[in-house]
């Protein structure tokens, strides 16, 4: 796909996560139920209008390139899906337990993977209207109204580190990793948030034990990475999109500055 067009997709698709906001603060704005799914984690009719709003402006955009969404992963066999050289990975509303609690800490995440590897990608705040997207080669921008402001994460990155904890899953092995870490502010944050934070040199480093799944993350990697940041597993290995049967990620940290001792943190 030629930049050009690439561009052209990336407004499109912003024009579709403001959308998908839109859908998600209606709810927002109301008195709204919540159900569980089978994992315990919380649904509402967000979540649901977000994922069709969203998968329905994408097989209009592109027809020829498959979406799988948190809402409808279920559906898809792994040997299917891993057929799939491109493909749009997506969580209509990230953070659902933020939104829940109503403390405005939820995201659209929408991500094109090729071959693995997230090559575009958008993440909307819907409260407050605070857009981030990213293309690979090409960088990390932070949208306020129509003007793109470039994304740089703080480097070299100076203490006290700090850090983004999630505010849903704080857990021992975090706290643990802060205590080897050395002088650090902990700042709690919940959704993708923390990846663009970062992104924006406003927080070092995204510590994350226990499972996350890959629409958590793929969007707001490539934000970080295109600010010159990164997203490892415990081997240093940058996370991967639907390269294996399960959508689980790993332990990951997320690195505003890819030069920090986080070896030696584990």
């Amino acid at each position: 796909m030629a930049i050009r067009d690439m561009q052209a997709l990336r407004e499109a698709i912003i024009v579709l996560a403001r959308d998908a906001a839109a859908k998600i603060l209606d709810v927002y704005n109301s008195d709204f139920a919540v159900a569980h799914k089978d994992d315990k984690s919380p649904l509402t009719a967000a979540d649901m209008a977000a994922h069709h709003c969203i998968i329905e402006g994408l097989e209009r955009l592109t027809p020829d390139i498959p979406v799988l969404s948190e809402e409808s992963a279920e559906d898809v066999p792994a040997l299917v899906r891993r057929q799939w050289k491109q493909l749009w990975l997506v969580d209509p509303l990230d953070g659902t337990r933020e939104f829940v609690k109503r403390n405005d800490e939820f995201t659209v995440n929408i991500a094109l993977i090729d071959d693995g590897i997230c090559v575009l990608s958008v993440v909307q705040a819907p409260v407050g209207g605070a857009l981030w997207h990213a293309q690979r080669g090409i960088g990390a921008f932070r949208r306020d109204g129509d003007v793109d402001h470039a994304l740089h994460c703080r480097q070299p990155a100076a203490s006290p580190l700090r850090v983004a904890v999630s505010r849903s899953h704080r857990d021992p092995q975090t706290d643990a990793l802060l205590a080897r870490m050395g002088p650090s502010e902990p700042m709690p944050l919940g959704s993708s948030l923390k990846f663009c934070r970062i992104a924006e040199g406003g927080m070092d480093v995204y510590p994350r034990f226990g499972p996350t799944s890959e629409w958590d993350t793929a969007a707001g990697q490539c934000v970080l990475e295109s600010a010159g940041g990164s997203v490892v597993d415990r081997s240093g290995r940058p996370l991967r999109y639907n390269q294996r049967d399960t959508l689980l990620n790993g332990d990951f940290l997320a690195l505003g500055d890819p030069a920090l001792p986080w070896q030696a943190w584990l």
